[in-house]
């Protein structure tokens, strides 16, 4: 008797390794993936211009990057002294637009050194509508809380979202023909826009990475959307907001990745990692004894034997710290 339907994912024959260099972008789901993937210490870059909900900002963010163009200056604003871009999050600021000017141009350079020699790029497309600044015409990441006449909401053809996207992917194979595209769809829920809407805007996405994935010879698809709404299905698995999943949910579908994407080695490695992790957040109920510190002493070594191969100089610090702290 089966009580879910459980989705079968697709073994990708390109693996992600321990060293591979991985970029990830789009809406805060994309931030999720890559911090986990920080914290298996993958090389990866994780969502460098901060949430960006839908498909066109992110391309064109990745093409500016790619074609080192300047932030675009007909898109600064200043909301209360304080200084934004209307193509980035509002994790982007400062107190004057050359200030801010040279924060985004160096982020990015940075996302073009990556991209230049990343072999995945994961994109998660979080919402077809999107917000068109009046005055200036253009689509825009993020409102900043400007007033809300000065946008006009629009909801973004399929045919819009596959051509924009064909127009960046030739970029990125000319740039760099070894980069792998994952695209997903963020399974975060846009109330805002009611859940029938919500579902229009999830449906063009969805459709829009069938077609490309179908097509395009380096993209594939991963269901982070499905594993939460048709497998999971169920509102334990959310935060108290019931929009957001929550740990346990983010921790299954990371799991899922891992099982279609890793490779041999990287599977175990992320098995002892996640072992060591848990030993160093134990909490001992006796802190100041032998027992803690040949249990300290024990993690240390594990630590020493993997620096070779991966980077614990912090977690070596604190281990050391414990150590230097016992008193019996």
């Amino acid at each position: 008797m089966h009580f879910r339907t459980e989705i079968p994912i697709t073994q990708n024959s390109e693996k992600i390794s321990l060293h591979t260099p991985v970029l990830t972008i789009g809406s805060c789901f994309a931030e999720v993936i890559g911090q986990k993937l920080i914290d298996t210490k993958i090389s990866a870059l994780a969502n460098p211009f901060g949430t960006v909900f839908n498909p066109l900002s992110i391309t064109k963010l990745l093409r500016q990057a790619l074609l080192y163009q300047l932030p675009d200056d007909a898109l600064y604003l200043e909301n209360q002294g304080i200084s934004f871009h209307y193509d980035f999050h509002s994790s982007w600021w400062a107190a004057t637009q050359e200030e801010l000017k040279a924060q985004l141009t160096q982020q990015l350079h940075q996302v073009r050194d990556r991209l230049l020699s990343a072999k995945w790029l994961i994109i998660t497309l979080g919402t077809a509508y999107v917000y068109r600044e009046l005055t200036a015409g253009h689509i825009v990441a993020n409102c900043h809380k400007m007033p809300n006449k000065q946008f006009r909401k629009e909801l973004l053809p399929l045919q819009t979202i596959t051509e924009d996207f064909r127009q960046l992917y030739a970029l990125l194979r000319a740039a760099n023909p070894a980069i792998r595209i994952i695209l997903t769809v963020s399974p975060v829920r846009h109330t805002r826009d009611t859940l029938p809407l919500n579902a229009v805007s999830k449906s063009i996405l969805r459709v829009a990475c069938h077609e490309l994935s179908e097509s395009l010879e380096m993209v594939s698809y991963f269901p982070a959307y499905e594993l939460l709404l048709d497998d999971l299905r169920d509102y334990r698995f959310y935060k108290s907001d019931l929009i957001h999943p929550n740990e346990m949910a983010e921790e299954y579908i990371f799991q899922k990745f891992s099982e279609a994407y890793f490779d041999h080695s990287l599977k175990q490695f992320t098995k002892e990692w996640q072992k060591m992790r848990q030993e160093m957040a134990h909490r001992p109920q006796q802190p100041n004894t032998a027992a803690h510190r040949s249990f300290l002493e024990n993690l240390l070594k594990k630590l020493q034997m993997i620096s070779g191969t991966v980077g614990v100089d912090a977690e070596l610090d604190a281990i050391q710290q414990q150590l230097q702290a016992i008193k019996y």
